[in-house]
């Protein structure tokens, strides 16, 4: 959600400051500021929409100081306007703070202050923070440790006051929170891509972790209070992977970045080229087969991975699962025991409504797996690994467009992956799986091929732009890519769009159907191609347009729809990985056909760190 950063060095703040927001945009914001430190006073500066109208003003103004905070805000409490953008102070500016989360007792709190004689300026929940330190007392340290116990919620906090020059101070509940170590210089963020350009190393601070952070080092305390030793975690991947390197946008690196993303996780996952190496993944045979269901928790395209690996589960590895949205999970107090494995799948590590539903599960008695990118750090970083007995790493790398592409495709890599642990476990016959496997090793090639279809897809675009919705259809396995297709044209297209299983057509969506309803079936070569091509007959009887993505040999189809962008022949599994390709592609070329700001959509954050 919000990104947070806080500097102390040598160097001025403002640009470092700027220059480290700049690297948190992807994950959605709809205003900025900063907070510098000018020797008897905090200068604040707040600007509502981009990034580039608060680079303008803090130049224009002239700030100079070598400590600094920065946020960019995605608005939960309050209005996307400049009064309710952070950093926010107390009443007499000697103390501010940037805020992620939601604190759950603000209103009570707020009422307290009030009735105190506090004055807010802003509609948010996060100046209650500003005005709880600065009336605690002591030093900034002592203050945070004070207020940090009367918050509830979740949280990642970063501080600055007048009266300790040399310091940031910073806390989380929920939300991430990393300290940067640089040589004489450290700086704290809510996203290690914050800090990468300043140096690899950083700190990730725990739930209840108070970190004190100076120019020449930095001290963490526990929940108690006592200090601590956290890792130090070396980042694994390049500063230049955070830009755009050459493409237009990020997403549209990203989707080009797929072959290698693919690779490297099958590499990961699959060492020996054989089957899965179940150390690898934190498993053996005799825990696996201790399990006898699972249970797939995930939120948004996660949740559409989720569905591909409940095929991957009961087809391959012949154990019961269920899918479950993490927002929803909790709240019909599901049936869990030790014979259950709850997989929390998040790209992020942090998703508040997945670590929620995991750590339910564990309440449960249940035991945690989860799927989420690993390559980034060579420890245990986000908190789902932490949360996690097993991890399955999937090795997408940096992820900056708000809509996911290449975390999905991994993602579907890491859940057969899991199947085919749980089916080798199971002892159960090897003869069909073989080819499967050896397949497997040429994804990174079809992906290459599905790129280059983009022209193809292109035109199809040209068509789509103007519609006002549009249908996508499936079956089987292929069902959740429909839903995921029509998530991504919603997502940076702004096209109302709906995914459909091709089969449940004539029970409802067909009556929308006419010349002005385009209609993208997914129809490759196997065992459903002559159920899906009877849906699409059945939708051009209706006069809707249809696009196929899938057996571009098949005349039928070639007949039937306005274009056929070809899918290879493919063992089943296969297919959600290959197919996701031109999904992607095609939401693509459709929002940067209707001027959409397709890296930054409108109203979506990358991360999402609250419930």
């Amino acid at each position: 959600m919000c990104g947070i950063v806080g500097y102390v060095g040598p160097r001025e703040g403002v640009p470092v400051v700027l220059e480290a927001l700049r690297h948190l945009e992807y994950r959605g914001y709809d205003s900025a500021g900063i907070a510098v430190h000018c020797g008897d006073r905090l200068a604040v500066l707040r600007a509502a929409g981009k990034l580039s109208n608060l680079a303008e003003k803090a130049y224009t103004a002239g700030l100079r100081g070598h400590l600094a905070l920065g946020h960019t805000r995605w608005a939960t409490h309050g209005a996307p306007v400049e009064r309710n953008a952070h950093p926010h102070t107390d009443e007499s500016g000697r103390v501010a703070i940037v805020h992620n989360g939601i604190i759950e007792n603000f209103r009570e709190l707020k009422r307290e202050l009030e009735r105190a004689g506090v004055r807010f300026s802003s509609d948010t929940d996060s100046e209650v923070i500003a005005h709880l330190l600065a009336r605690a007392g002591g030093d900034l340290t002592a203050a945070a440790i004070a207020v940090r116990s009367r918050l509830r919620g979740q949280y990642a906090v970063a501080a600055i006051a007048v009266g300790d020059p040399g310091t940031v101070v910073a806390f989380r509940n929920g939300p991430p929170l990393v300290v940067g170590l640089g040589e004489g210089e450290n700086l704290v963020a809510s996203d290690p891509a914050a800090v990468i350009a300043m140096t690899r190393r950083c700190i990730h601070l725990e739930d209840g972790d108070v970190a004190v952070v100076r120019a020449d080092g930095v001290t963490v305390l526990d929940a108690s209070g006592s200090p601590v030793e956290r890792a130090v975690v070396t980042l694994d991947w390049e500063p230049g992977e955070v830009e755009r390197g050459g493409f237009r946008h990020f997403m549209l690196k990203e989707i080009h970045e797929q072959p290698g993303a693919v690779s490297e996780t099958l590499h990961a996952l699959f060492p020996d080229a054989g089957a899965p190496a179940l150390a690898h993944l934190g498993l053996d045979a005799a825990t696996l087969r201790r399990f006898t269901a699972v249970r797939l928790v995930a939120c948004g395209t996660s949740w559409h991975a989720a569905l591909v690996g409940k095929f991957y589960l009961e087809r391959l590895a012949r154990v019961a699962c269920e899918v479950e949205y993490a927002s929803e999970f909790r709240y019909r107090e599901p049936l869990l025991s030790s014979g259950t494995l709850v997989v929390g799948i998040t790209q992020s590590g942090e998703t508040a409504d997945t670590i929620a539903a995991m750590r339910l599960a564990t309440g449960a008695g249940a035991s945690l797996a989860t799927v989420c990118n690993v390559r980034g750090c060579n420890v245990r970083g986000s908190l789902a690994e932490r949360l996690a007995a097993f991890r399955l790493g999937t090795h997408a790398g940096p992820e900056i467009g708000v809509a996911s592409t290449k975390a999905f495709t991994t993602q579907l890599v890491a859940l057969l992956a899991l199947a085919l642990a749980w089916r080798d476990a199971k002892g159960l016959p090897a003869s069909e799986t073989g080819a499967l496997l050896e397949r497997a090793w040429a994804l990174p090639y079809d992906i290459e091929g599905a790129l280059g279809h983009a022209g193809e897809l292109a035109a199809v675009a040209d068509e789509l732009q103007h519609a006002s919705d549009a249908l996508y259809i499936g079956r089987g396995a292929l069902y959740p890519l429909a839903l995921e297709g029509a998530l991504k044209l919603k997502e940076i297209s702004y096209l109302h769009a709906e995914g459909y299983p091709a089969g449940e057509m004539k029970h409802g969506p067909i009556a929308l159907l006419d010349e002005n309803f385009p209609v993208i079936a997914l129809c490759p070569a196997g065992e459903l191609a002559e159920k899906v091509r009877s849906n699409i007959e059945e939708v051009r009887a209706r006069k809707a347009p249809v696009y196929v993505i899938g057996d571009a040999t098949d005349a039928r189809l070639i007949e039937l729809a306005r274009a056929v962008i070809p899918l290879p022949a493919l063992p089943w599994p296969l297919q959600p990985i290959v197919a996701a390709v031109p999904l992607q592609l095609l939401a693509y070329e459709v929002a940067v056909r209707r001027g959409c700001d397709v890296d930054q959509p409108r109203n979506l954050a990358k991360s999402v760190t609250v419930e």
